[in-house]
């Protein structure tokens, strides 16, 4: 890629990283008010949120390969440009069928931002680099993480929610400005190839029906939904095997042992951990009766955890095979989750975030050395897919991790209020599913260390 410093391109990519996970935590911290506004009910409030990781979610893949066939530089402008202007949309939003749709539209700029960040960054940071910079990469991601809802509820309180989209349609410029001063557009290497139009239309509605169908569970609807989305992907990876330039080379899957299990590593670990902070804090608010506030100082242990050792893994699996030091972190995690598994309502806080600190460590050891692993085992043509892929088994585990919590208090406690009536019972239900968390994390290290190491991966491809 022809750029004038890549400096400036780590620079964009992890002030990217920062902005929208930020964005997501800090909007969640404002939800109640938006709600008090616009009067809405919880399930409709619900879509503020779930609105941009849905559409973030289904546009990741389509984009990422537009980015391989387009330009990287020009797919990473438009969708801060997008997020930006939605951003901006939001803030003015004069109802909450808008404030949703412009949250939608945000989705999509943060899946060409998703889509091409970690790709421009691995096409111009050779591979003795790699890993230190994507690691920069996750470390902003988690302080976005640890940082949003403080900068949220601050903004929400003395400024009122709709201060938090401006503030990000600001970060959005700053960063366009950035890309226009300092980085030229890249040479996409699949540039001329045939963009897969049904498939990526099938792929969406599939993707879409499954993460929808997990948020419905146990109900008709969420069982209907999985079902369908599991046959739709059927369908796709069927109709990728046919097509001479696919949305997704199905080779990556059948024959790179690296990136399929790397991915399958993501999505369990994501799977395993997304809900932990859920959990977590009503367990803090309503069995151990803390503020808010002062469950969030306990909460924001684990990402602080994840940015400041995600630069130290990631430079570590530059020079020891990433593998080994993800698959280490995975086990770091199981014990953390498993520990979880065991507090009770007379568990000291002080252990609750000794858990918290040990599971945000593990993270930090996997998230790093996995995101190399994936980006480091395909060709450069491939890169834009291969992020969006693990961006999408990020998202996608994220709503399973949720859809895995509510089956389990669907089916422990039934459609009832967390009162202190149902305390036993919701202790219940998170003991459980720590235990399951803590399994698929066993699991996990399996499919870690199943990998081979990236050398192998990269030759397995014909």
């Amino acid at each position: 890629m022809m750029f004038d410093d890549k400096r400036a391109v780590l620079v964009a990519s992890t002030t990217a990283a920062f902005l929208t996970p930020l964005m997501a935590s800090s909007v969640s911290v404002a939800l109640p008010s938006i709600g008090r506004e616009f009067a809405m009910d919880a399930l409709s409030v619900s879509w503020v949120a779930t609105s941009a990781v849905l559409a973030a979610a289904m546009f990741l893949v389509p984009f990422g390969r537009l980015a391989d066939i387009y330009g990287r530089t020009r797919i990473f402008n438009y969708g801060v440009f997008v997020f930006m202007i939605f951003s901006f949309l939001s803030g003015i939003a004069p109802n909450g069928v808008t404030l949703i749709m412009s949250r939608a539209m945000q989705g999509m700029g943060a899946a060409m931002i998703f889509g091409t960040s970690v790709a421009m960054l691995t096409s111009v940071y050779p591979p003795a680099e790699r890993g230190r910079v994507l690691g920069i990469n996750v470390a902003a991601t988690y302080t976005g993480l640890s940082l949003g809802p403080f900068i949220g509820g601050f903004l929400t309180q003395h400024l009122g929610w709709r201060s938090i989209f401006f503030f990000n349609a600001i970060l959005g410029f700053l960063i366009i400005a950035l890309v226009m001063w300092r980085l030229k557009s890249d040479s996409p290497e699949a540039h001329g190839e045939k963009f897969d139009i049904p498939g990526s239309l099938l792929y969406m509605a599939s993707l879409t029906a499954l993460i929808i169908g997990f948020s419905k569970l146990p109900g008709s609807l969420g069982i209907w939904g999985v079902g369908a989305g599991l046959c739709g992907l059927f369908g796709f990876v069927l109709w990728e095997k046919g097509v001479v330039k696919p949305l997704l080379d199905i080779n990556l899957f059948a024959r790179n042992p690296v990136f399929t299990y790397s991915n399958i590593a993501a999505l369990i670990n994501y799977s395993a951990t997304s809900a932990v902070t859920f959990l977590v804090s009503f367990y803090l608010q309503y069995i151990k009766a803390l503020s808010p506030q002062n469950a969030g100082l306990i909460l924001v242990a684990q990402p602080i955890m994840m940015a400041m050792f995600s630069p130290l893994a990631g430079r570590l699996s530059d020079s020891v095979e990433p593998r080994v030091v993800a698959s280490i972190g995975m086990s770091i995690i199981a014990v953390g989750l498993g520990l979880l598994a065991m507090v009770g309502q007379e568990t000291s806080t002080a252990l609750v975030t000794l858990c918290l600190l040990l599971i945000g460590f593990g993270f930090a050891l996997f998230s790093s050395p996995n995101t190399n692993a994936i980006m480091s085992s395909v060709d450069k043509k491939l890169y834009g897919v291969a992020s969006a892929m693990f961006g999408t088994m990020r998202l996608t585990g994220q709503m399973m991790s949720m859809g895995i919590v509510m089956l389990i208090f669907a089916v422990t406690m039934g459609n009832v209020q967390i009162t202190p009536e149902y305390y036993p019972t919701f202790l219940q239900s998170m003991q459980i599913s720590f235990v399951v968390f803590s399994a698929l994390c066993v699991i996990g290290v399996f499919a870690s260390l199943a990998r081979g190491t990236v050398l192998e991966g990269r030759q397995s491809i014909p």
